[in-house]
């Protein structure tokens, strides 16, 4: 017993050490092959010959290395400025800063390819990326929306002169979708003055003003009825704030803008609320 014991001891120890060995010999492999190929690209940070950088960096594309592709594309890009492969230097820049998510720099070179080749081969993907870049960087709709207008710029232009590309339906999709974005910012500020109600003014009037702004602008945004939700409640609280002198006229408008919002949404959450006001309004107008 005690010799099966001791033998299975040692033929466990004897495992370890061959795993152990065998889990550093591959760390080392891994490592050298590691250092083998950071060693080759320092090389081509310092190398003089254009060419072969050219060539490594769409190697780097190609395997996703898009930092390392980026860096040595900038590298030569001045080499290169006039000549006919600056056109794939600055299409290949802009897809690799695509390739790190980097929209912004990104859209920097979309723009500079426009500039430079209105009509190249890779003009098509530039005009569409260059929206797609604005619209992967647009910002929370509470924040400046100067980026989202811009996507919205980039694609109408897009549409205008690539109609039947291939790009185009993806272009319409997050045109719209931007839109919204811009229905809903000023869908929040419409709620914020309507929220702040009569503090140092009237913000009921700029809570109407602003929705009914927005529906012109944004005639099919999806956010209609809480504009137009909005824009009763607003009437309705201006009912009851006004003076005597202007409480009449504004309880008739009200009551008109109940009968449209319950017409135009038969079925919605606010409908008895509206059905509310409007026995409200109605009562105002008989007493007057």
């Amino acid at each position: 017993m005690a010799y099966d014991k001791k033998h299975l001891q040692d033929t466990h120890k004897e495992h370890m050490d061959t795993g152990k060995k065998l889990y550093i010999t591959i760390a080392i492999i891994l490592s050298v092959f590691g250092m083998t190929g950071c060693g080759e690209y320092q090389a081509l940070l310092k190398s003089r010959d254009p060419e072969l950088k050219y060539e490594k960096a769409l190697e780097y594309f190609n395997n996703k290395e898009y930092t390392k592709a980026q860096t040595l594309l900038e590298d030569i890009s001045s080499y290169y400025r006039g000549t006919e492969r600056s056109e794939d230097v600055l299409a290949y820049l802009a897809r690799s800063y695509m390739g790190q998510k980097s929209y912004s720099s990104a859209a920097q070179y979309y723009e500079a390819y426009i500039r430079n080749y209105p009509k190249g081969q890779y003009a098509i993907e530039a005009r569409f990326q260059l929206g797609h870049c604005y619209y992967l960087d647009s910002p929370d709709a509470r924040l400046d929306q100067d980026i989202t207008n811009k996507a919205i710029e980039a694609y109408t232009q897009f549409i205008e002169l690539y109609p039947e590309s291939p790009y185009s339906e993806q272009a319409y999709t997050e045109m719209g979708e931007m839109q919204e974005k811009l229905a809903l910012k000023e869908l929040y500020s419409a709620r914020l003055y309507y929220n702040m109600g009569s503090y140092l003014g009237n913000n009921y009037l700029s809570c109407e003003i602003i929705s009914r702004n927005a529906l012109k602008n944004f005639p099919d945004t999806k956010y209609a009825e809480e504009f137009h939700w909005l824009i009763l409640q607003a009437k309705h609280a201006q009912v009851v704030m006004s003076y005597e002198e202007k409480r009449l006229e504004r309880a008739r408008d009200t009551q008109d803008e109940c009968y449209n919002f319950m017409t135009d949404y038969p079925d919605s959450k606010h409908r008895s609320q509206a059905e509310k006001m409007l026995k409200e309004m109605k009562k105002i107008t008989k007493e007057n």
